[in-house]
């Protein structure tokens, strides 16, 4: 692995990201979701969220290492209030 660079906060956003994937296993197996319509144009389990708010993040967070100078834990924040709102309202 010497040809990547691990830092602390991408050594963290993949720890999170495992831990909420086994979060959500868990969760599902004890109460298994049902579709639901929020302010997604679709009908969404949570896993369905979980993926589509997965995804932004990562876009969120390539956006803001390509637009900003600032540390890329700011992005991480912003990611994190997208994900409660998504997985709340979504």
């Amino acid at each position: 692995m010497s040809w990547m660079h691990w830092t602390g906060p991408t050594a963290g956003f993949f720890i999170s990201i495992a831990l909420i994937l086994t979060g959500m296993t868990v969760w599902q197996y004890f109460s298994p979701s049902v579709e639901r319509k929020g302010f997604l144009p679709i009908a969404t389990t949570r896993g369905d969220r979980l993926f589509i708010g997965l995804l932004t993040s990562a876009f969120i967070h390539l956006a803001y290492i390509g637009v900003t100078e600032f540390h890329v834990l700011v992005a991480t924040a912003v990611s994190v209030v997208w994900m409660v709102i998504l997985m709340r309202w979504g």
